[in-house]
Formats: structure tokens, sequence, C-alpha cells
């Protein structure tokens, strides 16, 4: 895998990357050709309604990875380790980072920088490949005042610095930049051997990261909140979903669905045949009936 995207990287080709959650989306995308795909989790807010990332457990993200792995041919699988197992330590990390792969999974992205190298260390030793992902790291939104831009100050800019050339060091096969400054993100994708994945980091990187249900025009608008300033969207299906849903339920309570077209019959002569079975055994069954007669005469 690694190599696969270092080749791409050499090359100039530009890595495409969208999170998916679904057997179906994941075919979708897989046939649209997507470089790679995440099973992210993103899941908590666009697939189970929660504020935030940070309750995701690793259960959810292996369920997730099973479902998106029966969907992909040739797109490279990486999924999330969640927070929880994060909090468990690096013992405990590792063995849940091999259930994502056991599941399906290529590769496994963590949150976070320096912090994250012994983990990253034990994930190499145990054959897992592991993923950056610094910046922005929604996991530890709280600590850094929300979802806001990272590396904003000199001193921010250079710990992000830090934390991605620890990350190589330690042996990430890419690294996601999040939130950051385009100049930040441009010197680290021209001095990183690995490639780099933004996400609100500017067109510089390597390739691109989006969750799927916001690029379509989904979550922001159901959510009702504001969409952030490096989303754009390429469908607004809340739309088109509302307005067939709109439509079906129309044509449920007037009658007209289902029409003929979407409508079994029997042919005439087999109906009656049918008909006349049945309306014999309602004859017998009833009280007074030729079974009842029967019955008496006995």
């Amino acid at each position: 895998m690694n190599d696969i995207l270092k080749k791409m990287k050499r090359r100039g080709r530009r890595i495409v990357a969208l999170t998916c959650y679904d057997y179906l989306s994941a075919r979708l995308l897989d046939d649209a050709g997507v470089d790679v795909i995440l099973v992210g989790d993103s899941l908590g807010m666009v697939v189970f309604g929660r504020d935030s990332t940070m309750a995701v457990s690793i259960d959810e993200i292996v369920h997730h990875v099973r479902a998106v792995k029966a969907g992909v041919r040739n797109a490279l699988l990486w999924a999330d380790l969640p927070l929880c197992s994060l909090k468990k330590g690096v013992k405990k990390a590792v063995e849940e980072a091999r259930q994502l792969i056991k599941a399906g999974a290529v590769a496994v992205k963590v949150e976070g920088g320096v912090a994250r190298v012994p983990l990253v260390k034990a994930m190499a030793a145990a054959n897992i490949p592991a993923v950056g992902h610094i910046g922005l790291t929604p996991q530890f939104a709280d600590r850094l005042g929300g979802y806001r831009l990272q590396g904003k100050t000199s001193q921010e800019a250079l710990k992000i610095v830090a934390d991605a050339r620890a990350l190589e060091k330690a042996g990430v096969t890419a690294v996601v930049l999040e939130v950051v400054p385009e100049q930040l993100a441009c010197y680290l994708t021209t001095r990183l051997s690995i490639p780099t994945i933004g996400i609100g980091a500017g067109k510089g990187c390597d390739g691109q990261i989006m969750v799927q249900h916001d690029m379509l025009g989904i979550y922001w608008y159901v959510a009702g909140k504001k969409a952030p300033k490096f989303l754009k969207e390429y469908a607004h299906l809340a739309d088109v979903i509302s307005s067939a849903v709109a439509n079906y339920s129309g044509q449920v309570r007037r009658g007209t669905y289902p029409g003929r077209k979407q409508t079994y019959r029997l042919k005439r002569s087999d109906w009656l045949v049918v008909e006349t079975a049945l309306e014999s055994q309602c004859q017998k069954r009833r009280p007074g009936g030729a079974v009842s007669r029967r019955k008496q005469n006995r």
C-alpha cells in the first residue's frame, strides 16, 4: 500500500479519498475510481447523529469496515482508530487496530502528532500500516478550542511540522493535514517522503479527502449547521432525497402508487380457479356447512 501511494506522489498524480460507511456507497465510490476509501469515525456524526466523533467505539468502526470491504474492489481501504482505543494505552490500541485490519482495512489512521509516535512504532512492529492525522484532530477538538484553523501562529505551525516529521520517522505511510494554512501544507508536502492528504489544507497536498455526506450536500443541511469554509458541495442530495420521499408519500396517500406497471397479476383463468377453491373452503368452514353436517350424521 505504501508503495502505491508513494508512486502516485512521485508521479504527481493527485490522490482522491472519501469517507464511506456502507456497502452500496463503497461500490459507487470504487466504481468511480476513488483511490482511498476511509471508514472514518465521522460516522458518529453522519450515521449515528452524535455531536462529535469522540464516543465512537471500536466495534462500530469494525462493523462498518466489514460492510465497506464488501463493496471495495480496487480502492485502498483505511479505517480510523477511535478515541476510546487511544485511551486504553499502546498495547490495547494495537490489538484494536489489528481488529480493523482483520475486518478488511489495509491501514489504520491515528489522530495526533508526537504523542502518537509510540503507538505508530508499535503498529509497525506488528505489521499494521499506520496513517497519521495532524492539524485539526476532531477527536481532540475540545483541547484545540473547537473546530478551528490550526497552525495559524508561527509557534503552532512549527509544532505541526515537528508532528509531521516525527510521524514520518516513526513509520506512517501517509499523513492527513486538516484545516491548516496552505503554505504550511505545501511546505510539508515538498519536504516529506510520504503522501500528504489534505482537508481544508489547500490544493498543494498530494491528495484530498472529504466526508462523503458533506460533498454530497446532505449532512450540514440536515444538521442545520454552518458548513466549514473548505467544503465544496458537488451535489445537493438533501433536496433530491426530500423531493423523492415527498413524491412517494403523496402517491401512496393518493392511491396512485403502486400502479399497473408496479403490480403483478395472475391470469384471469388461474385466478378463477383459485377464487373457486377458496370459496369452497370457506363454505366447508361455515357453521352448518358440509363439514358440520357430516359430523352431526356421525
